[in-house]
């Protein structure tokens, strides 16, 4: 299935007309620590949170939730996902307008030991061009 590269259901403008995103489909097997599941990354954004602090949205408005740390040799590494992929939804669920707390929840459930992933990238032309701003 092919989607458009702009549009609501990309969740608040993280991706303009002219801008090259791509969709992704990361499916990341969690790994067993005794009582804990881990995926080996952490996420930022939401609609609960400060847009402006967000270094992976162009015009500080979007409020989507973010990858912004990944493991190294870790199960999300394992998987691809990469630092600034914007996550779209977690096991089908929308993850477009959600708290940071929403996300989280949605990210952890005990009783899932596989996360299947859409996200968002953009492409790696635009995110150095992005590093370099920053």
């Amino acid at each position: 299935m092919l989607l458009p590269l702009w549009g609501p259901h990309l969740g608040g403008g993280c991706v303009q007309p002219g801008q090259v995103a791509s969709p992704q489909r990361v499916e990341i097997h969690k790994l067993r620590q005794g009582e804990n599941l881990i995926l080996g990354f952490s996420i930022g954004g939401g609609i609960d949170q400060d847009p402006s602090q967000n270094p992976f949205s162009e015009d500080k408005t979007d409020k989507g939730i973010y990858v912004t740390r990944v493991s190294e040799g870790g199960p999300a590494e394992i998987a691809g996902l990469q630092i600034g992929d914007k996550i779209m939804q977690v096991n089908g669920w929308d993850m477009t307008m959600v708290t940071h707390d929403q996300a989280r929840k949605r990210l952890t459930k005990r009783s899932e030991e596989v996360v299947r992933l859409l996200v968002t990238r953009q492409s790696l032309q635009k995110a150095v061009q992005q590093s370099m701003l920053s």
